[in-house]
């Protein structure tokens, strides 16, 4: 990693933006009106997700997509997903109707999510871990027509159809043994084999108008309270991830001093990326996806997160860029047979989805000297990627979240929303931009009360700095409030961090009959390592006030729970410190 100048840093955040945004750069804001609010947009985006799918098939022959055995190039892709667009016109699919997609990392996941895209279809990935019911949940919300599934997520289904009022037909791939409904068909009948897939037909660009604000996909939130609601997204709001993501690097060399490089998308090196987060997350399929795609990457491709598979992968592959959510960079950091591996290609290790100790930024840096750690916020409603942090700035403000992407704007508002907050006060967050989505789908009282003249309510709770830099402090809906006095469990997460033994920690309330809430901890330990409760107690207390120390702790041997976003599933870790019912 470059060293820190002595002058760090050489630019304001603002002039860096300034100059990076200015007329005739590749980064120029234009404003337009979207659903009657003026919003800061980037001028170069491509306008749909058509005109990246062509950006995507001008790489050609180059690899795109790694699986296992099994690897398609771009041309194999743009084949693949124009068969699937084929099929579905040939089903009566229209602009506005919803195609599903319930399935876990595939090559075929991007082919899916294209061809359905080109038809001018909304695309509705589900999330893969869900239940049966939660499945029949999502396909009847949405009103999807047409269903594409992994055999995992068939056989879930099966049972369910008759109750899928909507859904017309079933596309399942890789799936053993006689299909289990008339209206099921075998996916592989469209696109053949991953590996064959530069052996389909040229294909034919559907012939429908795909507009910036036309709705292009419905992602479901977390649901880790209630029911999940339909984000509902358009064509600008997933490709707003393309710049925002690209303008974070640019920045650091300014910040550095030091030009920006111009880069050839064509002739420089391939940038190898591990996939090892779901498709049908904000982060997967917008921040990642669709970028790799605009710059000619490659997905290396996990089924399931393993670290020790991951540094074979990075070792065989030459893999640039990893992470996901923090724990994945706790377990590549921590884990015993790290120096079996040459992990020397990495050049970036990045994650969000999940608050992230400041003690990883330090950790990554010894662990990785060559690589820039990297994190970011967002969240389903503003389509994955609404701040952006890495390089010197990150080792610098290692608690931050980094500022936002100069077309979006925060701020901190009073938790009942009436007013505005000074700079370094703690409030909910509030953020705006042309990647904040339209609403929720068919859930207008929650659309009006979450979504305000243009800006997002996050139900994050947050504060900012003089230099726009964010930190978020807590979910809204977890902080502790102890006596009176408010704790935010990021802050004692933070702390248990800082000891060797800790791999993962999760800080939840407890009731109290006088205080109304106590703070307590789940932890989950390195292999072999050992720590008492009592010494981390000690240890929280040596950095924190009393009434933040955790007044009980359990060690939990399996990781701790979350949801397919990397979000901690409070609400079940809290029913370890239930008292046992009466027998």
């Amino acid at each position: 990693m470059v060293a820190m100048p002595k002058t760090w840093p050489a630019m304001s955040i603002t002039h860096a933006h300034a100059l990076l945004t200015a007329p005739g750069s590749r980064f120029e804001m234009a404003d337009v009106v979207i659903d009657g609010v003026r919003t800061r947009t980037w001028k170069y985006a491509p306008p749909s997700l058509r005109e990246l799918f062509l950006v995507a098939r001008s790489y050609g022959e180059r690899e795109f997509l790694v699986s296992g055995d099994e690897r398609a190039t771009f041309e194999g892709f743009a084949r693949a997903s124009l068969a699937v667009a084929a099929e579905l016109r040939r089903r009566g699919v229209a602009k506005g109707d919803r195609v599903a997609i319930a399935m876990r990392n595939l090559p075929e996941w991007p082919a899916v999510f294209f061809g359905a895209a080109l038809v001018g279809a909304i695309v509705t990935p589900l999330n893969a871990w869900w239940t049966g019911s939660e499945l029949e949940y999502g396909l009847n919300d949405s009103g999807a027509k047409i269903v594409f599934v992994d055999a995992k997520c068939l056989e879930r289904l099966a049972e369910r159809f008759a109750r899928c009022h909507a859904v017309e037909r079933v596309y399942v791939s890789r799936y053993p043994g006689n299909l289990p409904h008339p209206m099921v068909r075998r996916l592989e009948d469209l696109t053949g084999g991953v590996n064959d897939w530069n052996g389909l037909p040229i294909g034919e660009m559907p012939d429908v108008a795909l507009g910036s604000d036309d709705d292009a996909t419905i992602l479901y939130t977390s649901g880790t309270t209630g029911r999940p609601k339909g984000a509902l997204g358009t064509h600008r709001n997933m490709l707003s991830n393309i710049m925002a993501v690209g303008i974070s690097g640019a920045r650091n060399f300014l910040r550095r001093g030091e030009p920006v490089p111009m880069i050839d998308l064509r002739t420089a090196p391939q940038i190898v990326s591990l996939l090892s987060i779901p498709l049908f997350h904000a982060t997967g399929c917008f921040a990642v996806l669709g970028p790799t795609l605009f710059v000619g990457g490659k997905l290396v491709m996990m089924r399931k997160w393993d670290p020790e598979i991951a540094m074979q992968l990075i070792e065989r592959e030459k893999i640039n860029q990893a992470g996901g959510v923090p724990t994945i960079a706790w377990q590549l950091i921590e884990h015993p047979a790290r120096a079996k591996y040459d992990l020397s290609s990495l050049e970036a290790i990045g994650y969000g989805g999940a608050p992230s100790a400041p003690e990883l930024v330090r950790k990554i840096h010894e662990a990785f000297p060559k690589s820039f750690p990297g994190n970011g916020w967002g969240m389903t409603e503003t389509s994955a990627t609404c701040t952006h942090h890495s390089g010197e700035d990150y080792l610098n403000r290692p608690d931050s979240c980094g500022p936002a992407a100069p077309v979006c704007d925060l701020k901190i508002m009073s938790i009942d929303g009436s007013r505005e907050l000074a700079i370094g006060e703690v409030g909910e967050l509030w953020a705006r931009g042309p990647n904040i989505v339209r609403g929720y789908w068919n859930k207008p009282a929650d659309t009006a009360h979450t979504f305000v003249n243009g800006w997002v309510r996050t139900g994050d709770l947050a504060r900012l700095d003089e230099e726009g830099f964010c930190y978020i402090i807590d979910r809204a809906k977890d902080m502790l409030i102890r006596g009176g006095e408010n704790i935010y469990c990021i802050e004692v997460e933070s702390v248990l961090y800082e000891h060797p033994a800790v791999i993962d920690a999760a800080v939840v309330p407890i009731p109290h009959h006088s205080l109304g809430e106590e703070p307590a901890a789940v932890v989950h330990l390195n292999p072999g390592m050992r720590v008492s409760e009592d010494e981390l107690r000690a240890l929280v207390a040596s950095k924190l006030a009393a009434f933040k120390v955790p007044v009980k702790i359990v060690f939990s041997r399996e990781p701790l729970p979350r949801n397919a976003t990397g979000k901690l599933l409070k609400a079940e870790l809290r029913k370890l410190f239930s008292p046992p019912a009466a027998v």
